[in-house]
């Protein structure tokens, strides 16, 4: 391969790399991506809930809950508290 060839090819490479950066910061700053991985995690905070009351155990396949799927699951009630303190305050 001659030098031209060399540098035309980190280039290609460069910017293939470059354009795998972009899409995985678009992905990450997707805000409705965002909002569907924390409603997953959310979800898996309720199992996880589930499970204690049942005293189910986890199998090695189901996913561990996350602190953001905590935090999700606990604004989430909070907001339904605040609605529901504010439905019986008019009544």
């Amino acid at each position: 391969m001659s030098g031209t060839e060399g540098i035309e090819a980190d280039i290609e490479r460069t910017r293939a790399e470059l354009q795998a950066t972009v899409d995985e910061l678009a992905e990450r700053l997707n805000p409705k991506a965002n909002v569907l991985r924390a409603l997953d995690e959310a979800k898996v905070a309720v199992d996880d809930i589930r499970r204690r009351v049942t005293h189910e155990e986890r199998g090695p396949e189901d996913p561990e809950p996350t602190t953001t799927g905590w935090v999700v699951l606990g604004a989430g009630a909070a907001a339904a508290a605040a609605i529901v303190a504010g439905v019986a305050r008019k009544l």
